[in-house]
């Protein structure tokens, strides 16, 4: 399918205006969650930087915001940079005259049990999930504090929230970050505005790549679906963005220091997670993106 087409986001619709004005910045942006939250960034009014570590296979996701209507650009850059953070909120600056909203969307996994871990797999993880957070926001604080305002929202997962087998490292950093949140929340508010989104189990490019290599995918699919306690189904990546861009806008001027849990229902019945001892897509990718 070509990014361009409308199933790609099938539950997206049009935007009302809740970010008209506002310029975004969201690395990770060239797939899953970060690409749907992008493209309805910009469907909502946003002028939108798209950060990632490479371009997209298809259409790149600023084309495909501009096609719809709206301004966007393209930013290759490492979210484990400090040097290349740095760099992307200067560009959106110079380019758009202003940053009003972060969000940090990077993150990755491997899987196997703590004592089967490398030490590289280990602080890999670490650098891209919670380092990703780190240097995003330490690269976007400075510009936030000048102005006296901000929003920044952080992909945690609802595996930062619960323990699933043989994923301590993106479990424990997945928490972290949720942690990291509330923790900024307190120490830069009431200026800045700062919040995580949990997803559950969703239907991203790189976590379908892990249901299509397992011995039986639909199986596999089946058991994951069944496992999401009430809605029985993968989410969209647009769900969840809709749940980010809810953080992200006015509407949530009252909310700081969240965890927004954005699931199906996976975490109202814990004793259903990992069952099979597996998270698809774990350790897919070496690269800045985001997966639940």
């Amino acid at each position: 399918m070509q990014a361009t087409e409308s199933n790609e986001h099938p539950r997206m619709g049009a935007g009302r205006g809740r970010l008209e004005g506002k310029v975004a910045l969201v690395t990770g942006a060239e797939a899953g969650i970060g690409r749907a939250s992008a493209r309805l960034f910009g469907r909502e009014g946003a002028k939108v930087v798209c950060v990632d570590i490479q371009e997209s296979a298809s259409v790149r996701t600023d084309e495909l915001i501009r096609r719809e209507g709206g301004e966007a650009i393209f930013v290759e850059a490492d979210a484990t940079s400090r040097p290349d953070c740095d760099r992307m909120v200067a560009t959106a600056v110079d380019q758009f005259g202003d940053l009003d909203i972060l969000y940090n969307n990077v993150g990755n996994g491997v899987s196997g049990r703590l004592g089967d871990l490398t030490d590289d797999q280990w602080h890999w993880v670490f650098n891209v999930t919670l380092n990703g957070v780190y240097n995003g926001t330490r690269a976007a604080l400075p510009h936030f504090q000048r102005r006296g305002r901000g929003t920044i929202v952080n992909t945690a997962s609802t595996h930062g929230l619960l323990a699933t087998q043989r994923s301590p490292a993106y479990c424990t950093f997945k928490a972290a970050v949720v942690m990291l949140t509330r923790q900024l929340a307190l120490d830069y508010g009431p200026e800045i505005r700062v919040n995580c989104v949990c997803p559950g189990p969703t239907a991203t490019p790189r976590y379908l790549r892990g249901l299509a290599a397992a011995e039986d995918p639909e199986r596999q699919r089946a058991m994951r679906e069944e496992r999401v306690a009430a809605l029985k189904r993968l989410a969209g990546a647009e769900e969840i963005a809709y749940g980010v861009l809810f953080l992200a806008s006015d509407e949530a001027s009252y909310v700081t220091g969240h965890a927004l849990v954005v699931d199906g229902g996976q975490t109202i019945d814990v004793s259903r997670e990992g069952q099979d001892g597996r998270r698809p897509g774990a350790g897919a990718r070496r690269g800045s993106r985001s997966g639940p």
